[in-house]
């Protein structure tokens, strides 16, 4: 097989969580473009069909669905509508993720009133460990019981699973809310586990942990206000904050055959920022 061949995915079909936008969009772009069949699943489901709608037009399969990853039971249910369309699943994004608000600093250099530890709201805890870890929970669970289904129509084994974590779940941020940097410390280590579990049935699962996107995260400040971004690209050591068609080449590695022994691992984006700000 020559080794671009590796990075084919087609013939294959994917879901992809909260694709309806930023890093979701770009994997829901990587794997229609690389030929697999898609399911574009998003909580906003007019920005699903939306996106969904333009990449058919551009000649591509994908489907648009509604999901809410906090809904255990609408995940499975979105994970059986997928394998009855396509006879099973073979690479699964699980990226939806949601904002927790300021950190106890701001970038302005001055602390939060309802940013700080005795100030947070549990309310707003809770939703985000809802979202940003359980719904990841459930959306690998289910992945990984369509992949274990025996006689799927393509004739493969296994699958492959990438999670969306964070290098603020590598290191700490004091301008990120407080519950996103433990959920997405949770999802590395959830990989870690499930690396291991799921080996023996060629399901392999890895992370990307990305750095600063130019996303709708954050109140999307870093697309619409140009002092933020000059900011951001001011303190990323390889010189600005990334564009989401940066990500499309490692997301079609990591679902493809050319991953074919990494499991259980991480793999940091964030064009240098976890080495040191020396900007």
């Amino acid at each position: 097989m020559a080794i671009l061949d590796r990075f084919s995915v087609a013939g294959r079909s994917a879901l992809v969580t909260g694709g309806a936008s930023g890093l979701g969009l770009a994997y829901v772009e990587a794997m229609a473009e690389g030929g697999a069949a898609v399911t574009l699943s998003d909580i906003d489901l007019a920005g699903a069909e939306r996106e969904a709608q333009r990449l058919r037009d551009a000649g591509y399969d994908v489907r648009a669905v509604a999901l809410d990853v906090s809904d255990s039971d609408a995940v499975a249910r979105v994970f059986d509508d997928h394998a009855k369309v396509f006879g099973g699943l073979d690479i699964c994004f699980a990226n939806a993720g949601i904002d927790t608000g300021a950190g106890f600093w701001n970038p302005e250099g001055h602390r939060n009133p309802d940013g700080q530890v005795d100030t947070y709201d549990p309310k707003r805890w809770d939703k985000s460990i809802a979202v940003n870890l359980s719904g990841m929970f459930y959306t690998i669970s289910n992945a990984v019981r369509i992949m274990k289904q025996p006689g799927r129509a393509n004739g493969r084994t296994g699958g492959a699973i990438i999670a969306t974590a964070s290098n603020a779940g590598l290191v700490t941020e004091p301008i990120v809310g407080l519950p996103y940097m433990p959920a997405k410390a949770g999802i590395l280590h959830m990989v870690r586990a499930l690396g291991l579990e799921l080996a023996e049935f060629g399901i392999r699962i890895n992370a990307i942990a990305p750095g600063p996107f130019v996303t709708n995260i954050g109140g999307g400040w870093l697309k619409k206000d140009p002092t933020v971004r000059a900011a951001w690209d001011a303190i990323v050591p390889l010189g600005s904050v990334a564009e989401t068609e940066q990500m499309k080449p490692l997301a079609l590695l990591l679902a493809s055959d050319a991953s074919d022994y990494m499991t259980g691992a991480h793999v940091v984006i964030d064009g240098g920022m976890m080495l040191g700000r020396f900007k």
